[in-house]
């Protein structure tokens, strides 16, 4: 390791030695510094390293170095020079303090390596920094560019716009000043025309007016002469007949006559009237019927709803399915459906017919059932109320019984249903109760006394335990009608609200039907869910069918009282809030009397 140290300080000296910077004298004492000089710091480049073109273009030739000492060559190396780092070189090798002498240089030469490295890495980062700042500069310098560019474009395209514009407004002008000219050409052709007309108007107007005083003048004198003349001939004849006494006799006998006959006529036509109404027509209590007032009208309601059907391409207007607007419980419908397959199958075979007592809460549909049973049964039907009976007074028996016989006339069998039928047929002891209605109802109970093959009775009452035990005992089928449930009701709104909301403004079918009536306007149905209407439907406890089909016609009504002709989900449901406010108002009414 000493020799190796040693062997780098002699070259040391050597470089030293052949630049002149540091001096060694062998016979002096030991003056070597083992640090370079700033001078030396700068390590040369090897000479087998090419160097670049152009730094030994730039590189100055050094000139030849005279040798005035005699003791150096002629290159000017001195030899003394190396001897004396031969000598320094090797007493330091014999010196106890070689190895930190070497450390020490060895040290020099890193700290000096790591200050030239450190150089380098600031000279690249101010290389960097410099060209970041040309950079920026550049682009600085580009977006102002740019920007110049679209400032110049901009005003191009505001002046190209103004210039488009002012064109624009004078074409705008003279387009508006033509328009003027050409209305107030218009103007002036149309005031000339109109003073031409009412010059001709005026003239006319002249010429007719002449004419029509003309006319009527030579009307009036023409009348007036008829007037004279008649009432001249009127009067002649007075006077021939006042002073001829035979003429006065026929005079007056004539005007006798003619009177006579005209009150024997109208009285004649009067009882003749009557009589064949009383035998043919039908009697004053039926208040509807499926049979006409008279034999030859069922012929005419026949063909008119064959002329109909015809022209609705023959399509049936009720349902087979179910009964018509009134919405039953399953097992009260299957109920009914027996019935009326049962009552069907006795008029078949000629077997006495069945009588019926429907009871229950108004508005439940006792009336349309025993309208349906008797259509799907084959019979006809009549329609009376027990109210009608108590007025007739000592009539009613006469009637009851012009009733019954006119009901056998009925070739298909005939199902009289009496409404309110405890307003006539209830007790018999009751002391409020007249003598002509006791006997109206002994007549009935005579009619009804045995099974009959040509009449259907059935009572409809709100109050069953009112009725005569004897009219009671008349009947054999008693069928209740409760008031519907939540989901009868729910069907009874959906069967109404198509009804009277969906198909508002739809005309019905028939020959004449859309000749003389007026279009309605149809109702718009928005946002009315099923959900909406099973809510109303639970909202609405307590309503019966009649109820119910009200509660919809008030919707019907509202709606048509609205600006547009919609329903939606808020309308409706005001309405039904007012509905079933107003039936608990009425039964708390109900209730406070009951309560008296």
């Amino acid at each position: 390791m000493a020799k190796t140290y040693a062997a780098g300080l002699f070259a040391a000296a050597l470089a030293s030695a052949k630049f002149g910077t540091e001096t060694v004298y062998a016979d002096g004492t030991f003056n070597f510094s083992p640090f370079p000089t700033s001078s030396s710091s700068v390590p040369s480049a090897p000479a087998n390293v090419p160097q670049p073109p152009a730094a030994a273009a730039a590189a100055p030739e050094r000139p030849k170095v005279r040798n005035d000492n005699p003791r150096t060559t002629s290159a000017g190396f001195d030899p003394e020079a190396l001897e004396r780092g031969a000598k320094a070189l090797r007493e330091i090798n014999s010196s106890k303090s070689a190895k930190q002498v070497f450390d020490v240089i060895k040290k020099q030469e890193e700290t000096r390596q790591a200050e030239l490295t450190a150089k380098v890495q600031e000279f690249k980062a101010l290389q960097a920094q410099a060209e970041t700042a040309e950079n920026e500069h550049h682009r600085t310098r580009n977006q102002e560019l740019v920007k110049m560019q679209e400032e110049s474009s901009m005003r191009q395209e505001a002046a190209r716009r103004a210039t488009e514009e002012q064109i624009q407004a004078q074409r705008r002008q003279t387009e508006r000043e033509k328009a003027e000219i050409e209305r107030e050409t218009i103007r002036v052709r149309a005031m000339a025309e109109a003073e031409g007309r009412a010059h001709e108007a005026k003239l006319a107007e002249d010429v007719n007016r002449r004419m029509l005083v003309d006319r009527a003048n030579a009307e009036r004198e023409k009348w007036v002469a008829a007037i004279n003349t008649t009432f001249d001939h009127i009067g002649g004849g007075f006077r021939a007949i006042l002073t001829d006494q035979n003429k006065l006799v026929v005079a007056v006998g004539g005007v006798t006559a003619l009177a006579a006959g005209i009150y024997t006529t109208r009285e004649g036509a009067r009882v003749v009237w009557s009589y064949v109404d009383r035998i043919l027509g039908q009697p004053s209590l039926i208040r509807e019927s499926s049979r006409g007032k008279y034999p030859w009208s069922s012929f005419f309601s026949r063909s008119m709803s064959a002329l109909s059907k015809g022209a609705n391409g023959g399509s049936a207007t009720t349902s087979e399915k179910g009964f018509g607007d009134v919405i039953l419980h399953p097992s009260l419908e299957k109920r009914i459906q027996q019935l009326a397959n049962a009552t069907a199958n006795t008029k078949a075979h000629q077997a006495p017919f069945r009588n019926m007592l429907f009871y229950g809460p108004p508005g439940t549909g006792k009336t349309m059932v025993a309208r349906e049973l008797a259509r799907r049964s084959g019979l006809d039907y009549a329609l009376m109320t027990g109210g009608d009976v108590a007025p007739l007074g000592s009539q009613a028996v006469t009637k009851i019984h012009q009733l019954f016989d006119w009901s056998k006339k009925s070739k298909k069998g005939l199902l009289l249903f009496i409404d309110e039928a405890d307003a006539f047929l209830c007790e018999r002891n009751k002391t409020y109760m007249s003598e002509a209605q006791r006997s109206a109802l002994n007549a009935l109970l005579f009619r009804t006394g045995d099974q009959s093959k040509d009449i259907v009775l059935a009572l409809a009452t709100n109050r069953p335990g009112d009725l005569d035990s004897a009219v009671a005992d008349r009947i054999d089928e008693v069928i209740e009608f409760p008031l519907p449930g939540e989901d009868e009701r729910f069907k009874l709104i959906k069967l109404y609200l198509d009804k009277y909301i969906a198909k508002a403004g739809e005309r019905k079918p028939g020959l004449f039907s859309n000749l003389f009536k007026k279009q309605q306007q149809k109702i718009e149905i928005k946002g009315l869910t099923d959900d909406i209407l099973r809510e109303a439907a639970a909202r609405t406890e307590g309503f019966s069918g009649r109820e119910v089909a009200k509660m919809m016609a008030s919707v019907q009504a509202a709606v048509y009282g609205s600006e547009d002709c919609v329903l939606d989900a808020n309308l409706f449901r005001e309405v039904v809030d007012y509905k079933v406010a107003e039936h608990q108002q009425r039964r708390k009414l109900a209730a406070a009397d009951g309560d008296k």
